[in-house]
């Protein structure tokens, strides 16, 4: 197997194509069977191989055994992940979906927001049992991998994670301890299936109860009189799990954490929702361990190419001005383009929709305002602004890091033109990335010289195969870069150390890492069982409604009824003269 054939083999193995159509590829692609220098048994081993070989010594893993040496636990965090959480590690989800390999392992990812605000992914982990022991010990390896707690987590209501998340983020070893936090999708995604659509779809029950639930303008008392009030009007005050609801408020309810940085991960884990999609577009039932992480380093090679687009976006161009305010055209210099267009919508926003209702003398350089928003009724918000800075009574700045329109409006009532530096926050700018440690960067550092030959075998064969499509089917052309293919050979001729040294072991090591030192004898796991398994996974009255209400009717041919088919159809027996 020549180097290029290899890393057709390996290109493949990332997007789920087997050996057989690669093989077939590959004879298009020379001319014939005879012109691919391999056969199908090579193209088949060399793929074996690669499923036996190991993950580099650079990434962070961590795995346990059971007692006759099956894994059963493995985290990782590559350095590059471990950066971003550096950078956008204050507000973690966590979610978990099923039946990604074929040992039926649980896969789990940490999910943060990066600058552009999209999902970012710090870690993973593949558990066979979703119990308090396994979340234990991929939450306490995720703070080894990290250096420290993030200041929230959000989990679904699984009784599992509600016992782990405390115990695991807590404040040993002098930690700050992480706030557990659960996620609103899922608790509303309830509503229907406990209350009923009766209640929910045909009643402005659902309505009423989202004013008061979604709201981050909210303060405390004031939700709470507005829930009772709902739960009075429809006569709800014995139901149970409304009650059970009320009980964990602070734990889901915006009001409750008004003070705590969330970033774009407040009301719902669908960012983690969002992950588990798009990683499942890589992976199917049926892989092993091995061609597991090939296909999860080819999502994790796309999410990041994606943020490597957006960055160039944002410093390559400039968005358009909607204001004659100053304080947007710096914003459009500091922040990425999808944070500045929340930026630009709260400027707006503040010029339009704010009526200053009082304005205080200024004391010690502080002006305070109460300012009205025509689009939130009964409602006066307190704005204390300086030329340095601003604080706002909803609070928006601490909860999502985007300075809300009132604390605008205050700063545009003193006449700021320059966008208050205290008000900035590194992970939402261009320049994110400049703010990381030393430390991180030099395990960065590590990490890219072991992709450097990977990279550069990647660059090298898309090169040649843009010189190939600019030659198109001309002979001369081609003749030409044949020419200087073999004036290429001839000269790698005089060097000592040719492309013999090049072994498949020291390829397969550029393309998925170095092996560890040593015998590995970690036995491949058992097959898990656990509730999203297909075999065992409970499914709600309200998904086997939507099942059945998606099914195709089958009608009988003759009569068109769905009670039978056209082999019992009365009709036809009538008219065939059998007596029904």
């Amino acid at each position: 197997m020549t180097v290029s054939l290899r890393n057709i083999v390996f290109d493949a193995a990332k997007v789920n194509i087997g050996c057989s159509k690669t093989f077939s590829l590959v004879k298009e692609m020379t001319g014939g069977y005879s012109n691919v220098g391999a056969t199908l048994r090579d193209f088949r081993n060399f793929d074996r191989d690669l499923k036996e070989f190991e993950t580099s010594k650079s990434f962070y893993f961590a795995y346990e055994l059971d007692g006759d040496g099956h894994l059963t636990m493995l985290f990782w965090a590559d350095p590059t992940s471990r950066r971003n959480f550096e950078i956008y590690g204050d507000a973690v989800s966590f979610d978990a979906t099923f039946d990604t390999n074929k040992y039926n392992m649980i896969f789990a990812l940490f999910t943060g927001v990066d600058k552009h605000d999209r999902c970012v992914t710090f870690a993973a982990c593949l558990l066979s049992k979703e119990d308090v022991t396994h979340y234990n010990w991929a939450f306490k390896q995720f703070v080894k991998a990290m250096g420290r707690n993030p200041v929230i987590f959000i989990t679904d209501q699984c009784p599992a994670m509600k016992i782990s998340v405390p115990a695991s983020f807590s404040g040993e070893n002098g930690l700050v301890p992480s706030k557990h936090r659960l996620c609103m999708w899922h608790i509303m995604q309830k509503f229907p299936i406990k209350l009923g659509n009766r209640l929910c779809k045909e009643t402005d029950f659902m309505e009423k109860m989202k004013t008061y639930i979604w709201s981050s303008n909210l303060e405390i008392d004031e939700f709470e009189s507005g829930w009772e009030a709902v739960i009075e009007e429809f006569k709800l005050e014995d139901n149970k799990w409304l009650s059970d609801m009320y009980e964990i408020r602070k734990s889901w309810i915006p009001s409750y954490f008004r003070d705590s940085p969330m970033f774009g991960l407040m009301r719902t884990t669908s960012r983690s929702e969002s992950e588990i999609f798009f990683f499942s577009q890589f992976h199917k039932q049926g892989d092993t361990l091995c061609e597991f992480w090939i296909r999860f380093e080819s999502a994790m090679h796309r999410q990041r190419n994606e943020t490597e687009r957006l960055d160039h976006e944002s410093n390559s161009s400039k968005p358009n001005m909607l204001s004659r305010w100053f304080i947007e055209d710096d914003a459009a210099d500091l922040f990425t383009r999808s944070i500045f267009y929340k930026v630009q919508e709260e400027i707006l926003a503040s010029c339009l929709d704010m009526q200053i209702k009082k304005m205080s003398e200024e004391v010690d350089g502080v002006t305070q305002f109460e300012i009205k928003d025509v689009k939130v009724k009964d409602k006066l918000f307190k704005v204390s602004v300086s030329r340095s800075h601003a604080l706002c009574s909803c609070k928006q700045f601490v909860m999502c890091g985007i300075v809300c329109r009132h604390a605008f409006c205050g700063l545009k009532q003193i006449g700021v033109t320059k966008f208050p530096r205290s008000l900035v926050l590194n992970r939402w700018m261009k320049v994110a990335e400049c703010g990381t440690s030393l430390e991180s960067n030099v395990v960065y550092s590590d990490y890219f010289k072991m992709e450097q030959v990977s990279l550069k075998l990647t660059n090298l064969w898309f090169d040649f195969r843009q010189i190939l499509n600019k030659a198109g089917i001309e002979i001369d052309k081609l003749d030409y870069v044949h020419k200087i293919i073999k004036q290429i050979g001839s000269d790698f001729e005089k060097y000592d150390g040719d492309a013999v040294d090049f072994t498949k072991k020291y390829h397969m090591a550029a393309m998925v890492g170095e092996q560890p030192v040593g015998e590995v004898t970690i036995l491949a796991p058992t097959v898990s069982r656990n509730k999203g398994n297909y075999f065992k996974r409970l499914v709600s009255d309200r998904e086997k409604a939507m099942t059945k209400a998606n099914k195709r009717v089958r009608r009988c041919k003759e009569c068109s009824a769905t009670t039978h088919d056209s082999r019992t159809c009365p009709k036809k027996k009538k008219d065939g003269g059998a007596v029904v």
